[in-house]
């Protein structure tokens, strides 16, 4: 994970997601890229009452707003200590740094075409207030980039991949999913690999996952846990706090967006109320 995209879009959780791309940078000796992100008028169709559905009025030109998104992220890096500096030339080494290359914001299509250069993209958790992290820009990383996003909280992590909670379902999804997060894993000191009854699909049991986790250098350990009256979404968080975990690592949407929006899902439930980082892709 040495290259990191950053859209600076301006919300409540930005802090939280510039922390959260830092935490993992500084582990991976990591650059980071920031570029101005704004809603562009054709990124309104979908209605989606997970997160904000209103825009809100703005007379700012694009130079503004990339101004200020700007000024954002160099602040928070300088004061951090994030040396700044351009991706580098053949033959050089990636460093812990960080980089603003685009003179101009971009519309949340941009996330998914230039997210596909980058091995992670962050993004702060949606919401419905008007100052919350948008849902389009999400959707669009998870479906267009072929890379994984990380989530950030709506509080900064204090550290991230140290205890990983691991949602097994035995999708394709969660397949991908898992072998992205691999890094991560290797370095986690403790990974559990959490099935949930009536949850899963067609695959691999979680015990046959941590195996594997195992010969890959993976500290895994495996367990299958009943929902009761808790929908799946639900039996994983908990497991999540009750373990004191610091990163989920989570396939999206096994079922398709509207059976989601529809009859509700994991991935929905888990972008609505998680209060830890989580890795996702599709």
């Amino acid at each position: 994970m040495k290259t990191i995209l950053v859209p600076v879009e301006d919300h409540d959780a930005m802090p939280t997601v510039l922390e959260a791309a830092r935490l993992i940078a500084r582990q991976f000796d990591s650059y980071i890229e920031g570029f101005a992100l704004y809603p562009g008028p054709g990124d309104f169709v979908a209605v989606d009452a997970l997160s904000n559905l209103t825009v809100p009025h703005s007379d700012e030109s694009d130079a503004e707003v990339e101004s200020r998104a700007r000024g954002l992220f160099d602040s928070f890096m300088q004061a951090h200590g994030v040396p700044r500096m351009s991706p580098p030339p053949p033959g050089q080494q990636v460093t812990f740094s960080y980089g603003w290359l685009r003179p101009e914001a971009e519309t949340d299509a941009f996330v998914g075409s230039y997210g596909r250069l980058f091995d992670l993209i962050v993004l702060g958790r949606p919401g419905r207030t008007a100052q919350a992290p948008r849902m389009a820009p999400l959707e669009t990383a998870l479906f267009e980039s072929g890379h994984p996003v990380l989530i950030a909280p709506a509080t900064a992590p204090q550290g991230i991949g140290r205890n990983v909670l691991l949602a097994w379902n035995g999708s394709t999804e969660q397949t991908r999913t898992t072998a992205f997060a691999m890094p991560l894993l290797r370095r986690a000191e403790e990974v559990t690999v959490l099935s949930v009854e009536g949850g899963m699909t067609p695959g691999p049991a979680g015990d046959e996952v941590a195996v594997h986790l195992r010969m890959n250098g993976v500290r895994a350990t495996a367990i299958t846990v009943a929902p009761g009256n808790r929908t799946t979404g639900e039996a994983i968080l908990d497991q999540a706090k009750s373990r004191g975990c610091d990163l989920l690592v989570k396939g999206a949407y096994t079922q398709s967006r509207l059976r989601q929006m529809v009859f509700g899902g994991a991935t929905r439930h888990i972008l609505a109320n998680a209060t830890l980082p989580v890795f996702m892709a599709h």
